[in-house]
């Protein structure tokens, strides 16, 4: 197979109908949401790297965007230098030292919260400007006041049993109205802490002790002894070299392993154009019968997956639920990142902590039998699995939200661009499938619709922009300059400097 000339992944975007790749001269962003974007841009304008930019966005998405993340829950960090190095950040929290028993829908499912110290973490490793810079835009919207987003506004009338039993009734969101201004002093107040005090004050300060009291009004064992001891993973990614690409994806307890499995697997087989989603549906269930296994990380690369490329296994294996939230940015220095943040379901747990004006995790929930059993001072499999992409001289960050669908739609848009020839804004733009549950969900007017309903796939067809299919954000460079590109499903936004 003759080598692809990567050059033609950014097309031309002038009249493009498809969502264009947008270039800049200083800095690229994709993030969840249009105000995540323009906070990055800020930063960038006052000198910040990628990496800033990547926090403000996450900073914004907590503001606006509580039920998919917040200071209450986690997040995943890949960042690639301009050397090629790539660092991967966990800032994922455990179960409490204490912990016995079994996880509820209660007090027992918090774990501690880890995306303040892998903000901390990230600043300190790549930022150039302080916290305090970075989380001023955040600070700002908090305060002065942002419109409740329609999607949250439906979460909240979703969850209004489960945030009143988590002592939520007095939170700014519970009570507003679809549009109407929600103003947040308590959060406005924890950020401003965070950018002067830095993230080991959220551990170790007074608000430890008030997780600790939330969590435990709850039935739950967390306390401040549990926040002090929390430090985020930083370590290397797991990559693999595919079809010309070099694909890093974050180590466990992160389950991105399972999108190396199925590439290395499918590389091992001779799949027709017409068979490749079959085959791609089919590696996706064989993968994920190792989600509990993820932990072993590199080795499962080697782990042959056995697949019919004639019909339906109906295995099963990925799960329905879905949340969390990307951003993606890259800067003229050669700085990459992928990243997500999540609280897991709707509003985590929606144990509110009033002092910090934020909700907290239920990502104990994530923990399952055998190797992922939950126990004490445990950290669970994660959903959270954002990548970095090198292909020939361009770099790019993918991520996007959607639990157990992340791996699926990120295999799709690999395909797409190494097998099926599509540039990067095709094959996001590009209808998706997602297995859960054992019923295949085929968006919109796919074109493999009828073939894999004929293979004896259970499809389900699905209006095409559901929820359930994601939001990829993506951030890159392509000769030195960064660019962005961004899904047009959900908020997702791409922004440039």
């Amino acid at each position: 197979m003759t080598a692809r000339n990567w050059s033609g992944l950014l097309p031309d975007p002038y009249s493009s109908r498809v969502r264009p790749a947008v270039r800049g001269q200083r800095i690229a962003v994709s993030t969840a949401h249009p105000l995540a974007a323009s906070a990055a841009l800020e930063v960038a304008a006052k000198g910040g790297s990628a990496t800033d930019g990547v926090i403000a966005a996450q900073a914004v998405i907590s503001v606006l965007m509580p039920e998919a993340g917040g200071l209450g829950g986690d997040a995943f960090f890949l960042v690639r230098e301009r050397t090629g190095s790539v660092t991967a950040i966990n800032a994922a929290g455990r179960t409490p030292a204490g912990f016995t028993g079994g996880v509820a829908d209660d007090g027992t499912s918090v774990t501690v919260p880890g995306a303040v110290d892998g903000w901390d973490e990230l600043s300190r490793r790549f930022g150039t400007v302080p916290l305090s810079v970075v989380l001023a835009p955040a600070i700002r919207l908090a305060a002065s006041g942002v419109p409740m987003r329609a999607e949250t506004f439906r979460a909240v009338s979703s969850q209004r049993h489960r945030l009143v039993r988590g002592r939520a009734e007095s939170w700014p969101h519970f009570k507003a109205a679809e549009g109407e201004m929600i103003v947040q002093p308590e959060l406005a107040t924890t950020l401003d802490a965070l950018g002067r005090e830095g993230g080991r004050w959220f551990y170790e300060g007074p608000l430890a002790q008030a997780v600790e009291l939330a969590v435990g009004a709850q039935g739950g064992a967390l306390t401040k002894r549990d926040m002090h001891a929390h430090a985020s993973i930083v370590g290397l990614p797991l990559s693999l070299s595919w079809k010309g690409l070099r694909i890093h994806v974050q180590p466990p307890m992160s389950q991105g392993v399972l999108l190396l499995m199925a590439l290395a697997a499918y590389d091992r087989l001779e799949v027709a154009a017409d068979n490749r989603d079959h085959a791609a549906i089919e590696l996706t269930q064989a993968s994920f019968a190792f989600r509990d296994e993820a932990a072993r990380g590199e080795e499962l690369m080697d782990v042959p997956l056995e697949i019919d490329l004639n019909r339906a296994g109906l295995r099963g294996g990925p799960r329905s639920y879905l949340h969390t939230a990307g951003a993606a940015a890259a800067d003229a220095d050669g700085l990459v990142c992928s990243s997500l943040i999540s609280v897991f379901d709707d509003f985590g747990s929606a144990i509110y902590v009033p002092e910090g004006g934020f909700v907290l995790n239920n990502r104990a929930a994530g923990f399952t039998t055998g190797a992922n059993s939950v126990a004490p001072a445990a950290m669970p499999i994660h959903t959270l699995a954002p990548i970095v992409v090198e292909a020939g001289g361009m770099t790019f960050a993918l991520a996007t939200p959607g639990a157990d669908g992340q791996v699926q739609t990120l295999l799709q848009i690999l395909l797409a661009i190494a097998e099926g020839g599509r540039d990067l804004p095709t094959a996001i733009d590009q209808m998706r499938w997602r297995s859960e549950d054992g019923r295949l969900l085929v968006e919109g007017d796919h074109p493999a619709m009828a073939r894999l309903a004929a293979l004896g796939h259970q499809v389900v067809p699905t209006r095409a922009g559901d929820t359930r299919f994601g939001a990829v954000v993506c951030a890159g460079l392509d000769a030195g300059l960064p660019f962005s590109s961004s899904d047009w499903r959900r908020e997702t936004w791409s922004a440039v400097q």
